[in-house]
């Protein structure tokens, strides 16, 4: 699927992070949207598709891991990278047993963050 095919929706409480990624993946030809909350995803999302999430696991309200299991649940799953300011071993098997592609440690480094976008976007 090529770059402009498929939407990479942001979702981080922080509006310097979702602004800052926003505007450097833009300059790589992705198309982008972001969300403050899971929650605000969530309400965007039907009728939505060709999606691919860079996701914060700590959010207010519903966190990253809740927002992939319920989008596991209702049967719905896609490419998604995770982010976090405090990873451990837990939260990496957390991430993999839900299908998670990576966990990137905040702050991203962005030549992985393209890396993992490219793989999730290829298919």
């Amino acid at each position: 699927m090529a770059r402009d095919d498929q939407i990479i929706c942001v979702i981080d409480d922080a509006e310097a992070v979702r602004d800052s990624l926003k505007l450097l993946l833009e300059l790589e030809s992705f198309t982008v949207q972001t969300f403050e909350t899971c929650e605000d995803f969530l309400e965007w999302l039907p009728g939505n598709t060709g999606l691919c999430l860079i996701l914060d696991l700590h959010l207010p309200g519903m966190s990253g891991f809740e927002l992939l299991e319920r989008l596991i649940a209702d049967g719905q799953t896609f490419p998604t990278i995770l982010m976090t300011g405090r990873s451990d071993r837990t939260a990496r098997q957390q991430a993999q047993d839900l299908g998670a592609l990576t966990l990137l440690d905040k702050p991203i480094e962005f030549s992985r963050l393209i890396e993992a976008l490219d793989r999730a976007t290829a298919s």
